[in-house]
């Protein structure tokens, strides 16, 4: 059965930091681009960060210099370390994983940022 599941959101305040994972079950995850989007309600997906099989990232300028995203290869984990979060933070994460025309989805994680 192939699974994504995310996991590692919860309620912070702002400045605080929280690491979300993604573990990739039931398929070659480590051969998989790996990608972490946020949403919130009413809007669309929007891109956080993308790490390839190889280890090449990016970022969404927003984040860029708070979150890092990294992968364990032997352990089918991707992670996605967020620090100095703000309120403007605060939404649904989700875990994508895709290989040509190959597309998993995860089912999300709250991110709440707020005093």
């Amino acid at each position: 059965q192939v699974q994504l599941v995310e996991s590692g959101g919860g309620l912070v305040q702002p400045g605080g930091s929280l690491r979300l994972s993604c573990e990739g079950s039931g398929f070659t995850f480590s051969d998989y681009a790996v990608t972490w989007y946020r949403q919130d309600p009413g809007k669309e997906r929007k891109l956080v960060a993308r790490i390839l099989s190889s280890g090449s990232t990016y970022y969404t300028e927003s984040v860029k210099g708070r979150f890092t995203i990294s992968r364990v290869h032997a352990e089918n984990m991707v992670y996605l370390q967020m620090n100095n979060l703000t309120p403007d933070d605060t939404a649904a994460y989700y875990c994508r994983a895709d290989l040509r025309r190959t597309i998993y989805w995860g089912r999300g994680t709250q991110v709440t940022v707020s005093s």
